[in-house]
């Protein structure tokens, strides 16, 4: 039944194959179930209606993706999105929580009804080759600037902004032995992944996390939850209250954007609008808008990626099924509203699952079904440390790297828009920003140089769109 619905032979997999990719996909990923609730919560939501709002939003998102486009892309509520839903929302605007979330359902219904009347694709089909290929390259080096400051590799730095750990310097019972730890995972991983070793990347994964586990058996690596820094040693000792407190804080969450009493405007704590009248607001357009503009280009950009590394597009660049797969995101942006937590995306760390042999819908299932059963075993999950999943993510960003090749750089009209596009990934911390300084640049330069006629017409009108986005919001 699987290799029928899922067509495995033909996309030259195995259910085991498609099985692990989407182990190795949920463990790159599992970080989010203990992230989102603590930047969530900072709007005044819940932190465990968030976490099990947090674990249906991946589950419909990645089951739905599977299901209606068989692609492996896993789905969760994005980072950076829900920062701006927290501290810029509903903290800087003085907008309630619960009017967030109906700007994030509102923000999932435009992006749907875009996706099903297939303009979305057609976005997705006028980006040239040049910048598709940089977005592959682009998001490889996010992944791997992510991979290094989870890792405690890359830190801050008041000179230079980042700098490398400075062991001298750093509390070698935390910090420190995190840093080292990452570093002994990357070399282990990569050995593996040198010798052709098969499911080498999840070796790598339980072979730094178990070194981890000994590091605090043996007093080396002291967990200071105060500094974040938490015991890699799965706790079960509370966990039964603590859930059971869970799903009754997800009844406070769930389907709270209905309530209208509750779509309050407070200026310095002083209620200045509410109800319906809020929802004429400018300012809900506003938010609404830029929810959708991350939320599109994020997407857009890790399906190009991502897509590019699975050997997914066409010679001609366009995706296969790619409404269907714009689809899927929209819908699960907007049921993630529904349960409780900010904008639903494809994550970038799907790559991980590509990587290894990813081809189908199974990936994208059985990363679905990983995080339906997180509920249970949570403690587990949460457990595993940054420093494990790193040496993973950045060898992930290392393969995707690949894609450079497909750029010419003697064209320099081309290769110039595909630059800011890539580097622009890791230097904003945003896929979105790249994508879109990419295509002004893209066209703007062609367009002086007299070229213009060479540009999608869909492309100069992004642009300009682009531009009044960046002015306007």
């Amino acid at each position: 039944m699987l290799e029928k619905f899922f067509k495995l032979r033909e996309n030259g997999t195995k259910v085991q194959t498609e099985i692990l990719a989407g182990l190795i996909t949920f463990m790159t990923m599992a970080y989010i179930l203990a992230v989102n609730p603590d930047i969530l919560a900072v709007s005044g939501m819940p932190r465990g209606g968030i976490f099990v709002a947090t674990v249906l939003a991946a589950t419909v998102g990645s089951a739905m993706m599977g299901l209606l486009s068989n692609y492996p892309f896993a789905l969760a509520p994005g980072l950076g999105i829900n920062a701006f839903f927290s501290y810029t929302v509903v903290v800087g605007m003085g907008y309630s929580w619960q009017f967030a979330l109906l700007a994030v359902f509102v923000e999932g219904l435009l992006f749907l009804t875009l996706s099903v009347t297939s303009v979305r694709e057609k976005i997705f089909n006028s980006i040239p080759t040049p910048l598709k290929a940089a977005t592959a390259v682009g998001i490889g080096l996010f992944i791997a600037f992510i991979a290094l400051q989870n890792g405690k590799i890359i830190v801050s730095n008041e000179a230079t902004y980042l700098g490398i750990v400075n062991f001298q310097k750093v509390d070698m019972h935390t910090e420190g032995v995190w840093a080292l730890l990452t570093l002994s995972g990357i070399i282990i991983t990569s050995t593996l992944l040198i010798k052709g070793l098969k499911g080498a990347m999840l070796f790598g994964i339980f072979g730094t996390w178990l070194l981890g586990i000994l590091a605090e058996i043996f007093g080396l690596y002291v967990p200071y939850a105060d500094t974040g820094f938490y015991s890699v040693i799965p706790d079960f000792s509370h966990y039964t209250g603590d859930l059971s407190i869970a799903f009754r804080e997800f009844g406070i969450t769930c389907g709270a954007l209905f309530e209208v009493d509750s779509w309050t405007h407070t200026v310095d704590g002083a209620v200045v609008g509410q109800g319906f009248s809020l929802i004429k607001s400018l300012d809900f357009f506003v938010v609404m808008f830029a929810f959708f503009f991350v939320d599109m280009f994020d997407t857009l950009g890790t399906l190009i990626g991502v897509s590019i590394k699975g050997g997914f597009l066409t010679k001609e660049g366009k995706l296969p099924r790619a409404s269907k797969a714009l689809s899927a995101d929209a819908i699960a942006t907007s049921a993630g509203a529904i349960f409780g937590t900010s904008t639903t995306t494809t994550f970038i760390e799907s790559a991980a699952g590509v990587t290894i042999g990813g081809r189908t819908g199974l990936t994208a299932v059985s990363t679905a079904l990983l995080f339906l059963s997180s509920i249970l075993f949570a403690p587990v999950f949460l457990s595993i440390p940054s420093f494990a999943t790193t040496p993973a993510l950045f060898l992930v960003g290392f393969l995707m790297m690949g894609s450079i090749t497909k750029i010419d750089f003697a064209k320099m009209r081309d290769a110039i828009p595909a630059f800011v596009c890539m580097l622009l990934m890791p230097l904003t911390y945003s896929v979105s920003n790249g994508i879109m300084l990419g295509i002004i640049s893209y066209t703007f330069i062609h367009a002086l140089i007299g070229k213009i006629k060479e540009v999608h017409w869909l492309m100069i009108v992004l642009s300009f769109v682009f531009i009044l986005k960046y002015a306007l919001m």
